[in-house]
């Protein structure tokens, strides 16, 4: 049997899996986005569904000062005796801290807050009732200089040992990403190093103490694509899982580049291998490296429901894969005030600021793809807009919109990249709805509008080269949002969304 990679696409990094029974638990990071933590069910590892999130209030997850790629890093998810945990680090706010839940399909617990001088703090629960967190060490910003480890007190979040240094990894720079567990009475420590750029690996090591010494896989890294002329680039990151079978498999984080020389903007996503074990008790990656189409001994296939291309906006609750920018401003959201509507009442902040800015959004998940919305607003003052984005970060991003420039409705193209912003692109406009899209290829994306009884017409194009981590940095991804902005002023008129529609293309 074989399966397709990646098994969760779009900007899912960092993954961390559970197994409780015949199910199976995934958690990505979530850096700026808000809620936090997206969470996914499967029952056979290939086909997942996103059941929510782990953050979903603004007393589990502070991000008022969470600028580009800060937030939540690297969330670690288990299970113990009846509960779940999910354990992480808000580097935007007060750092360290794991919340837990009896059922995940609903609330988390408010966070339990510890100490740990790092970042991506993970648990391991041993067979005698002690409790490991073990992260990465980096108390002097985020070059972590090694693997971290105390006991923890599960219940208040108090460290019952000094932390102490356990291993430094291989000799990679910013060994991070930890996890501990046991196999055949040995415990093992499975890290990423390299940094999470195209040098990024998987490595491992051994010891018969927790404490170690740890004896490294004379093998290492496990996993690495660098200097390799592949499809997928930036492996590492990874977490274990045993399946009902005794089979083993890694989730790890990847990139799939575009172009040349290779960029990526979907971000990193989620990929899977299975694992198997050498006589002496090593780990292999099955075939040496990951694979987009990978031969396994697959869990029978256990298909998940699948959300309609389009949101009609009809439901009482948003549907889980929609994010906000930043803690949002709820009282500037209504899927009642008209309905069957989305309505969105433009702040002050702009969609390159640092405010509550009035901003949904979802991840790009295909190269190839077609995003559609219907807009129906009429702005009353110059600098009002509303419309639909695709967006790396604050000074990464397209967008086409309705505006008001020197009293005159127009539709308005703009690209920004770094400092230089520009509108490419307006036309005149008269009131009523219209349908503006974004048309995805893997070199372009293509912003049209399309006005009642006439003929979809482009406005302006852009590179996806340049919305790439290569050209703007940090270690998310893209997504398309539809928004509303004063542009330094609260708007007079709110802006209603009837439809949000995303068509994936053949890729």
């Amino acid at each position: 049997m074989h399966y397709n990679n990646p098994i969760i696409p779009g900007f899912h990094p960092d993954p961390s899996i559970c197994r409780v029974g015949d199910d199976y638990f995934l958690v990505n990071s979530s850096f700026e986005y808000f809620p936090g933590v997206p969470l996914f069910h499967s029952r056979d590892l290939i086909h997942w569904e996103q059941i929510g999130h782990c953050l979903t209030r603004t007393s589990q997850l502070d991000l008022r000062k969470a600028w580009k790629c800060n937030g939540i890093f690297a969330p670690t998810i288990r299970y113990h005796q009846g509960t779940f945990y999910m354990i992480t680090t808000n580097v935007s706010s007060q750092g360290n801290f794991f919340v837990t839940t009896q059922d995940p399909y609903g609330e988390w617990s408010d966070p339990i807050w510890f100490q740990h001088r790092g970042i991506d703090p993970s648990l391991y629960f041993d067979d005698d009732g002690t409790v490991y967190m073990t992260g990465s060490h980096n108390e002097a910003g985020f070059g972590a200089t090694g693997i971290l480890q105390c006991q923890l007190d599960i219940t208040t979040g108090q460290c019952l040992t000094e932390p102490r240094i356990i291993w430094q990894g291989t000799g990679g720079k910013g060994p991070e990403g930890p996890h501990l567990f046991k196999k055949d009475g040995l415990y093992y420590l499975l890290i990423a190093e390299g940094g999470t750029e195209y040098g990024h690996m998987v490595t491992i090591a051994r010891s018969t103490s927790p404490w170690g010494p740890f004896e490294s896989c004379p093998h290492n890294p496990i996993l690495s694509h660098r200097s390799l002329d592949d499809a997928i680039q930036i492996t590492g990151h990874g977490d274990f899982v045993e399946d009902q079978q005794g089979n083993w498999w890694m989730v790890c984080l990847a990139v799939r580049p575009n172009g040349y020389p290779p960029c990526h903007h979907l971000g990193r996503e989620t990929f899977l291998t299975p694992i198997t074990w050498t006589n002496d008790g090593w780990p292999i990656i099955t075939g040496g490296r990951l694979k987009l189409v990978t031969e396994a001994p697959c869990l029978p296939s256990q298909l998940v429901p699948i959300f309609p291309a389009r949101d009609d906006f009809d439901q009482p609750q948003l549907r889980p894969y929609w994010n906000f920018l930043r803690n949002p401003d709820m009282t500037r959201y209504s899927l009642s005030e008209r309905p069957g509507w989305l309505q969105l009442r433009g702040s002050s902040s702009s969609i390159a600021g640092k405010g509550a800015v009035t901003w949904l959004g979802r991840r790009q998940e295909h190269f190839i793809c077609r995003i559609t919305t219907l807009l129906d607003f009429e702005p009353q003052i110059d600098g009002e807009e509303a419309g639909l984005i695709v967006r790396m970060d604050a000074q990464h991003h397209y967008e086409i919109a309705v505006t008001r420039l020197e009293g005159e409705q127009r539709i308005i193209a703009r690209r920004t990249i770094g400092t230089l912003s520009a509108i490419v692109a307006n036309v005149a406009f008269p009131a009523g709805p219209i349908q503006l899209g974004i048309d995805a290829t893997h070199d372009l994306y293509t912003l049209t509008f399309t006005a009642v009884d006439q003929v979809e017409q482009i406005l302006a194009r852009g590179e996806t080269r340049y919305l790439s981590t290569e050209v703007a940095g940090g270690f998310t991804g893209v997504y398309f949002a539809i928004y509303a902005s004063g542009n330094g002023q609260e708007c007079q008129t709110p802006a209603y969304f009837d439809w949000f529609d995303y068509q994936p293309g053949l890729e």
